[in-house]
């Protein structure tokens, strides 16, 4: 008997479509069928279109769904929940030190071996999945995974109050950033390139900067999220002797990098990428982050192409794809 159907974008050979019978997945034991609720696309997903990694099958890894199916565990059965995006083996090295999100064997939700979000349903690992708090939204939560990337930087490095901190790139995550960046107290300023960032921003008490204002070596710390390869060489002349760069962003292609100046200037380099969901929603849960305002278009699935397309526009921010 075939499994039943169900609506997707479907990428391959970096073209995205809309296909309305795509095989519906089948939860095996330890996993579970999850009805998308909400899903988000991030610079990633559009990255991926433009050719940063060869993925072939349903894109997609940030999402708010409700469990529908859980054989091994029928708790699960109604409850809304995110999910964590690598699968891990749990029997590697890397797992076995607990560090599973970079599991050797590891695949990746909507990036890499793994169908993701942008359908009517998905299935996961019910080890990758947290419940959502009754009182946070869908529309909020859609935002864990991304917010908990953004509050990986507070579990990679210390910041403290009289940290001077310069965040480049004011999109999508970078704005997520600057939120969870302000709670630590620090001097903080974020380069705006567009009127809406710079109003959002400013509302939260959030100091703004145009890049023609920055002070070379002035930063303690710098964190670069523009999605982009001059963002890097921008982090490298505003960072301090010292200081620390923090790399967000994921893009096709090289970078040309001058080691000399890193080296010379004594320039810590962490690459930042997933973070855990518990201080993410908590977070949410107890309203220090409220990231609906980021909120620019709430789009069907079977417009999906055309939410990429709104999405990859200058200075658009959080684009929802709802399947319902």
């Amino acid at each position: 008997m075939e499994n039943p159907s169900m609506r997707s974008l479907w990428l391959e050979q970096q073209i995205l479509t809309y296909r309305s019978e795509v095989p519906s997945p089948v939860p095996e034991n330890g996993k579970a069928l999850i009805r998308i609720l909400l899903s988000g696309v991030c610079s990633t997903d559009l990255e991926l279109v433009r050719g940063y990694y060869p993925f072939s099958g349903i894109p997609g890894h940030e999402f708010v769904g409700e469990v529908v199916s859980s054989p091994e565990d029928p708790s699960w059965i109604g409850k809304r929940v995110v999910g964590e995006i690598n699968i891990a083996c749990g029997y590697c090295d890397t797992c076995k030190s607990g560090l599973t999100r970079h599991c050797e064997n590891r695949k990746t939700l909507g990036i890499y071996e793994w169908n993701g979000v942008f359908a009517d349903y998905l299935v996961l690992p019910l080890i990758n999945l947290h419940e959502v708090p009754q009182h946070v939204n869908n529309e909020m939560a859609v935002f864990t995974e991304p917010l908990a990337a953004a509050h990986e930087i507070l579990e990679q490095t210390t910041i403290n109050q009289n940290d001077r901190v310069l965040i480049i790139g004011a999109g999508r995550l970078g704005l997520l950033v600057a939120m969870v960046i302000q709670q630590t107290g620090c001097e903080l300023e974020v380069i705006t390139r567009h009127e809406k960032q710079s109003i959002f921003l400013e509302k939260r008490n959030i100091q703004t900067i145009s890049e023609q204002n920055i002070s070379s070596k002035k930063y303690d710390i710098v964190v670069e999220a523009t999605g982009s390869v001059d963002g890097f060489a921008q982090a490298c002349k505003s960072v301090c002797p010292r200081g620390r760069i923090i790399l967000k962003s994921t893009y096709k292609g090289n970078s040309e990098v001058n080691f000399s100046g890193i080296v010379v200037n004594e320039v810590t380099l962490i690459g930042s990428r997933c973070g855990s969901f518990e201080p993410a929603l908590r977070l949410l849960a107890e309203g220090k982050v409220d990231p609906l305002p980021l909120i620019e278009a709430i789009v069907p699935l079977e417009q999906g192409v055309n939410a990429f397309e709104l999405a990859a526009r200058p200075g658009v921010l959080k684009i929802l794809i709802k399947p319902g």
